[in-house]
């Protein structure tokens, strides 16, 4: 009698959600383990200066916050590749004689890489181990991401253009927006953190590090989110 394989089918959007929960899940619980009973060691500044707050580099470099953010990390980044490679398959499909959205395709699949490197980087060598590294995993991480969601951005303009499916154009409206807010979060940060490390004032930490937790968040879940309504007839298979 021929054994018959153990097929498991689940929906892309389910995927999704999954892979969103990882990191936000992950940050979450690092950094409440860091402010309660890491609160000290987490919230110092190199110029002395009160603090109230930790920042993800902080929360995600003591023991066992590094632990929880590596585990979730470790298994949110092959999906966050395969999702990649998903997309440009997809969008290949979509641009095969097309230019220059053809050639914006490739971009977006490196820059997609890019950025998942970057995310392992700094997750995987701490600011506490090598603060060189782990500083240009951060820069590698966030600068690939803005990259590659205003090429996604882009693509979907063009996709909402000639189509006539409503959802094109509901995915499309959340992408613009998720990349309006991202850029705000890493402007503000941004100055923040020079006025930071020029001024060193009391609790100054607090209004760089604070924008870039939703921004960590938002660029390893967000963007995703909105591939659920791309993708929301496509199914994950797997045998056995």
């Amino acid at each position: 009698m021929q054994k018959v394989p153990l097929v498991i089918r689940v929906s892309f959007s389910t995927f999704v959600v999954c892979t969103v929960c990882l990191p936000l899940l992950g940050l979450i619980t690092c950094v409440f383990i860091s402010s309660v009973f890491h609160s000290e060691d987490s919230t110092g500044t190199h110029c002395r200066v009160p603090n109230y707050l930790p920042s993800i580099s902080a929360s995600i470099s003591l023991s066992p916050e590094c632990h929880i953010w590596r585990f979730c990390i470790g298994l949110h980044s092959a999906p966050r590749l395969l999702v990649a490679f998903t997309y440009f398959k997809f969008y290949k499909t979509r641009f095969t004689l097309k230019f220059p959205e053809s050639l914006l395709s490739c971009f977006s699949l490196a820059f997609s890489v890019c950025e998942n490197l970057g995310l392992l980087l700094l997750t995987y060598v701490s600011s506490s181990e090598t603060y060189f590294v782990h500083k240009e995993g951060f820069v590698l991480f966030l600068v690939s991401s803005l990259i590659y969601m205003l090429i996604t951005c882009r693509l979907w303009k063009t996709i909402k253009k000639y189509s006539l499916c409503p959802e094109d154009a509901k995915s499309y409206c959340w992408k613009v927006r998720f990349l309006l807010l991202n850029v705000s979060f890493c402007a503000f940060a941004g100055f923040f953190y020079w006025k930071h490390n020029v001024y060193c004032e009391s609790g100054s930490n607090i209004l760089w590090s604070s924008p870039i937790w939703p921004s960590i968040s938002q660029q390893c879940g967000t963007l995703r989110a909105g591939r659920s309504w791309s993708f929301r007839p496509l199914k994950i298979k797997t045998s056995d």
